[in-house]
């Protein structure tokens, strides 16, 4: 179903090793939509080709036209998430939605964007691991796995050892999250994740930075 969009332990062709970055954009960095879509571009360019789409700050019409924008010029060549919103996943024609432990529950999203979307779920221990294991989520995200300046409050960090234990807690693509950058992204692999979620270290030359971190998960 969706789950060739994180093929667990993908190992064989290019295209799935090239999923295993997943790219964050986030909106409250980047509220001018002109700036937000040249940066998602440039990632693509970079060979991104999962890319979710976070706006923690704006409402629900700067973040439509920013979904509407993403997904006219990327069209098809970039799966894009929306967090937190199955309304406007739906609205802007995105592919999935990814929510929270706070957000909707993932069935109750799951009836809203049907069977055919994709839903990932955050997690940050192993009981919460446990939870999503039994939703129809199709991917789990875990973290954060190092200190991360993304979140004004961030959870506990969990390092590597916590996604070695979430990744025997489940059998769902698992991706990893929090404070990943080249420096480290190599060892969370290696720890047990499928895909790395990454914000911070994709701002600076996006497409460049896109490029190294494929180069070395290679």
């Amino acid at each position: 179903m969706l789950l060739h969009n994180l093929e667990m332990n993908c190992e064989t062709s290019e295209t799935e090793r090239m999923k295993r970055l997943y790219a964050i954009l986030n909106g409250d960095l980047s509220p001018d939509c002109k700036v937000l879509v040249a940066t998602a571009q440039e990632l693509a360019a970079g060979g991104v080709t999962l890319l979710q789409y976070r706006n923690k700050s704006g409402n629900a019409r700067q973040m439509l036209e920013h979904g509407r924008e993403l997904k006219s010029l990327l069209g098809d060549s970039v799966q894009l998430i929306m967090n937190d919103r199955a309304d406007l996943c739906l609205a802007a024609g995105f592919d999935g939605v990814h929510v929270g432990q706070d957000d909707l529950s993932p069935e109750s999203v799951r009836r809203i964007i049907g069977p055919n979307r994709m839903l990932g779920i955050s997690t940050h221990n192993p009981e919460q691991v446990k939870e999503a294991d039994k939703t129809s989520a199709d991917y789990i995200a875990i973290g954060p796995v190092f200190a991360t300046s993304s979140k004004s409050n961030p959870d506990p960090v969990i390092g590597l050892e916590g996604v070695r234990r979430a990744r025997e807690l489940t059998r769902k693509p698992l991706v990893a999250i929090g404070g990943i950058v080249r420096g480290n992204c190599r060892s969370v692999i290696d720890a047990g994740a499928d895909a790395l979620a990454v914000i911070s270290d994709l701002l600076r030359e996006p497409g460049k930075s896109a490029e190294e971190f494929l180069r070395i998960l290679r």
